[in-house]
């Protein structure tokens, strides 16, 4: 795949979206800002209690998501978003194993101090989670609570520069987080040795979401390789087990066992495959290399439309008002450029996908859109959805080449 990518655009793409970045700043707008607010939160949760009457109240949100996108600042504010301060840390940290420019070394570091101020009040230990109040079908996750689908990325970023730098702060803040992730985390046998996790410590969480046992298990994985400490892989076995086991005979994974949400998309796909990929890397785990197989069989046939692009669902949960997304592109690069040599399909799919974000994503003034809508586009910068995932992408692209 890194071999017929057009470097030389993307490396022009990237620098145009980081002289946007210095002007733009590092807080921004959210896809979630329409349910945010107490509006907004107040009709969502009426939707999950009372669906016929919810609809109704959260119509207006809707109708302005997929027709009028920027009246989203209507509702809610710009904030900081750690899940992005990580994916840009880790992105300006390939950059400078890519250019040897010290700035950018400099602007990871940034993002490191700045996940440090902002992590989660009132736990012993590292952990972030959303700025906002959460209204989900199980209840209103409050802002400031950890979860899991959040912690890894900062793990992975402090894990990422002090590759570079070998300083102990970040070592420290790494195994703050590893125990977090085994410690605050409330675990539910599946079968005899497997167990799946809850997506937040609170102890009301009901767990069964796939993608967060997949998080959780890569993060174990790692921090058991990082501090070779066992009790870590032990706790990422079980969680591993349960995503292994969760698989459908087809290859694909639904967003939970719970059989409610059981809609199958692009991204979350990604999300397990990523997971998988990572502790296939430490560990040689044959049992991760047929997870994987199987999955990326799934996904290149079935994720992806007729012209090779990302399709948001294969089973979708609700009608979608809008036909590509970011995020979809985002992690479709991030894990064709992982996989990159092992298959052929998903490496085709992953240069069709960088064509069109170079061809028709990146606006004028450097940032990316947003979403694909059924009529226009949704051009509303939003760094957690998904200009950082995209941005870190772009870089893992580049870092790979060299490795060509």
């Amino acid at each position: 795949m890194i071999k017929v990518l057009p470097l030389d655009r993307i490396r022009t793409a990237v620098d145009r979206f980081v002289a946007w970045f210095d002007r733009y700043g590092e807080t921004s707008h959210d896809w979630q800002d329409f349910f945010a607010g107490p509006v907004g939160r107040r009709a969502k949760a009426l939707y999950y209690r009372q669906p016929a009457l919810g609809t109704v109240a959260v119509a207006p949100m809707i109708f302005c998501e997929a027709f009028v996108p920027a009246a989203r600042r209507l509702f809610w504010k710009r904030q900081r978003f750690p899940i992005a301060d990580a994916h840009y840390a880790i992105g300006f940290a390939y950059l400078f194993q890519t250019s040897g420019d010290e700035a950018h070394y400099r602007r990871a570091v940034h993002f490191l101090e700045v996940l440090e101020a902002t992590r989660c009040p009132g736990y012993e230990r590292h952990a972030w989670g959303y700025p906002f109040d959460w209204v989900t079908r199980t209840g209103t996750i409050p802002a400031g609570t950890p979860l899991v689908t959040t912690v890894g990325y900062p793990y992975e970023a402090f894990r990422h520069v002090y590759r570079i730098d070998k300083d102990d702060r970040w070592r420290h803040v790494m195994r703050s987080i590893a125990q977090h992730a085994l410690l605050d985390y409330r675990d539910r046998e599946t079968s005899p040795g497997a167990a799946t996790c809850a997506y937040t410590p609170r102890p009301d969480d009901p767990a069964g979401v796939v993608n967060a046992s997949a998080y959780r298990a890569a993060l174990l994985a790692k921090a058991a390789f990082d501090f070779a400490e066992p009790e870590y892989g032990r706790a990422a076995e079980r969680n591993l087990r349960f995503v292994l086991e969760a698989q459908n005979p087809d290859g694909s994974w639904h967003y939970a066992t719970d059989n409610v949400r059981d809609f199958i998309d692009h991204f979350h796909t990604c999300f397990v495959l990523k997971a998988l990929a990572a502790i296939e890397t430490i560990t040689g785990d044959p049992r991760c290399t047929e997870a994987i197989e199987r999955g990326v069989r799934y996904y290149v046939q079935n994720l992806f439309d007729s012209d090779g692009l990302p399709k948001p669902f294969s089973r979708a949960p609700r009608l979608t008002l809008y036909r590509r997304e970011l995020y979809d592109y985002a992690e479709c690069v991030n894990l064709a450029t992982l996989l990159r040599g092992r298959f052929r399909e998903l490496d085709g799919r992953g240069l069709t996908v960088v064509n069109d974000l170079l061809g028709r994503w990146q606006t004028r003034a450097g940032a990316f859109r947003s979403r694909q809508l059924i009529v226009g586009w949704d051009n509303v910068p939003m760094h957690r959805w998904a200009q950082a995932q995209l941005f870190g992408s772009f870089c893992f692209v580049l870092h790979r080449s060299m490795e060509a």
